[in-house]
């Protein structure tokens, strides 16, 4: 071949290129992307739809049935399947290889649009997204304490570990799991509403007007311009005592006489469990053209600093690294190519006996 005579007479060019070639690989290596899958598009749509305090046999009536008997139209599918639970309706729709994921995606959204016009006023709008496998959390880390409660835990996660975590580059999203937020609770008393004949409508009605800020307008002179913001958001739990609900025999009702005021907690919607231990759990998920191994690095990096300043009692536990699989895998490719290398040059070797040859 032209390409051996060009190497066996121009010993020195030969050479040269198999160095070029070899400083164009160490580069490569060296800024080559690293993931554990190759970035592949499932053309695999999800359609979640809340549907508050509905059980599961209603979502699967009003929500469920609807847009599996919509979507199963749509030139393509391959299968439907769907879980219908407590508040949530879940739908995943399979379609084939040969079909494109961004038309398989506006495909569905056009059938749910069409349905959704006949829901409820209570369905929340359908979330439709295509299936990303690069959307798992990529770090996970569990927080958790004998000393602070769990509100306490969940306030500190979110207003300062979570932002720093938000900075790391590559990071995308940060998602805080089992997290025990403040809630002002308001339970009415029945007999007391019928006592002073006020509707539970006027109680909400209440709490819609007299608990928000709200713009006022302007005011303007001639050398500079105010704005005006009516401040009527309520700070403390007690304020809301104070709430006239109406006036009946002359005298103002307070709320404090119809209901009483409990500085609680919702109900808990999810839950971190470390050890049998309740914890708030925080997932970094990366943006999909980073590189998982410098963002987990980066990410740890900043774990640490963090963990130097938790409150006393409060610890910080790892409990997911998705980039130690991806490691593993890499250090397997690293071995299997110097062996191969290796072998090749003693394979090389025993066909021309010479090692200057070889």
């Amino acid at each position: 071949m032209w390409l051996t005579r060009i190497s066996i007479n121009n010993p020195v060019f030969a050479a040269m290129m198999m160095m070029a070639l070899m400083v164009f690989g160490l580069f490569a290596y060296r800024d080559i992307g690293v993931e554990e899958f190759p970035d592949i598009s499932f053309p695999f749509v999800v359609v979640t739809t809340p549907y508050p305090g509905a059980s599961p046999e209603v979502v699967e009536s009003d929500v469920t049935r609807k847009i599996e008997e919509a979507v199963n139209t749509i030139a393509g599918v391959k299968q439907v399947f769907s879980y219908s639970y407590e508040g949530r309706s879940l739908i995943f729709v399979e379609f084939f290889l040969d079909v494109p994921v961004t038309v398989a995606v506006q495909d569905v959204r056009d059938k749910v649009a069409l349905v959704k016009a006949g829901f409820r006023d209570e369905i929340n709008e359908p979330i439709i997204e295509r299936f990303n496998p690069s959307a798992m959390p990529v770090l996970s880390y569990a927080f958790t304490s004998d000393i602070l409660a769990p509100r306490e835990i969940s306030t500190y996660v979110e207003q300062r570990i979570k932002k720093q975590f938000q900075t790391v580059t590559g990071v995308g999203k940060v998602d805080v799991i089992g997290a025990v937020k403040r809630e002002i609770r308001v339970l009415v008393r029945p007999e007391q509403l019928r006592a002073y004949s006020i509707g539970i409508d006027q109680v909400v009605r209440t709490l819609q007007t007299e608990n928000q800020e709200l713009p006022a307008g302007t005011i303007s002179s001639t050398q500079s311009e105010l704005i005006v913001q009516l401040r009527g958001r309520l700070r403390e739990p007690s304020d809301f005592r104070r709430l006239i609900v109406a006036q009946r025999a002359g005298g103002p009702v307070y709320l404090e006489q119809v209901a009483e005021i409990v500085d609680g907690e919702p109900e808990a919607e999810s839950m971190a469990l470390v050890n049998g231990r309740r914890a708030v759990s925080l997932d970094i998920v990366k943006t999909s053209d980073a590189n998982t191994i410098e963002v987990v690095r980066d990410a740890k990096e900043v774990a640490e600093e963090i963990r130097k300043t938790l409150p006393n009692g409060m610890q910080m536990v790892l409990v997911a690294d998705s980039a130690k699989s991806i490691q593993n895998s890499l250090d397997d490719v690293k071995k299997t190519l110097v062996e191969g290398a290796i072998l090749a040059v003693l394979i090389v070797f025993l066909f021309l006996g010479s090692w200057r040859s070889t």
